[in-house]
């Protein structure tokens, strides 16, 4: 069994077709999927959608592209949604330099309350965090000092040091179909460096598809690509990568039935 970490079903390139991306994913061994939250406001549609799939959860956040269309929401909220039974994360929030569509300063913020949230709840916060190492880092090593909380960075494509500092704060690190391009030889690597019991696969579908998918929607189904590739790097079968990161999963995304 592999399990699809982080996805987004409420996007509208799956309207038409979720029934059918289920099942594909049921079929292909994908035994979870967590459809991830961009807009706390949003939160329904999601719902909706994990009451209508048994395999399907989500988590409730605010996306660092929304983090000024959010900004403000307090973790006492977030808090308060995670009660629902299929809500079995925060996130994803973090830091997002590369297009900058919300500002510095409210992403910080959104990313601190998230935290706040997750270390009250005891549930994983998904971590986004691209081209912003540096106060991605500052930021974990200061919110730790406040008190422990449990987080992925996922989808990484940062830098072996972020990851490092990451795994010596107790979080974990996600790969996406990014780790099978061909330019992504560093990426590998890192993914061969890392310790077993931090490593988890997702698809972040509807991007993202893998190696021999790439430029069509991705989809849950598709993890199995990835987890293929980071096996090869890793140097273990495929049904070893499927029983790691699996468990890995069970274990950080603990409200979720095995």
């Amino acid at each position: 069994m592999l399990v699809d970490s982080h996805c987004h079903l409420d996007f509208p390139d799956f309207a038409e077709d979720l029934d059918g991306i289920v099942a594909r994913a049921e079929t292909a061994g994908i035994g979870r999927i967590v459809t991830i939250s961009t807009r706390v406001r949003r939160l329904d549609a999601l719902l909706a959608i994990t009451g209508k799939y048994a395999p399907v959860y989500c988590s409730v956040g605010t996306h660092p592209h929304q983090a000024d269309e959010e900004d403000g929401i307090p973790a006492d909220e977030l808090i308060a949604l995670t009660k629902h039974p299929k809500v079995v994360a925060l996130g994803e929030a973090g830091l997002d330099y590369f297009y900058e569509h919300g500002s510095r300063e409210a992403q910080e913020r959104g990313f601190r309350t998230h935290i706040a949230a997750a270390r009250a709840t005891g549930l994983p916060l998904v971590i986004h965090t691209r081209e912003a190492d540096e106060d991605c880092e500052r930021i974990l090593v200061d919110e730790m000092t406040k008190g422990a909380f449990r987080a992925v960075l996922h989808c990484y494509t940062g830098g072996r040091k972020l990851a490092m500092k990451a795994i010596d704060l107790g979080l974990s690190i996600s790969f996406t179909g990014i780790l099978t391009f061909k330019k992504s030889d560093e990426l590998r690597a890192l993914a061969a460096e890392l310790p077993a019991d931090r490593i988890m696969v997702e698809t972040d579908a509807p991007y993202l598809a893998p190696g021999k998918f790439r430029g069509k929607r991705n989809e849950p189904a598709y993890v199995v690509e990835v987890a293929k590739v980071l096996a090869e790097a890793r140097g273990v079968s495929l049904e070893e990568i499927s029983r790691q990161t699996s468990e890995n999963f069970f274990r950080l995304f603990s409200k979720v039935p095995a």
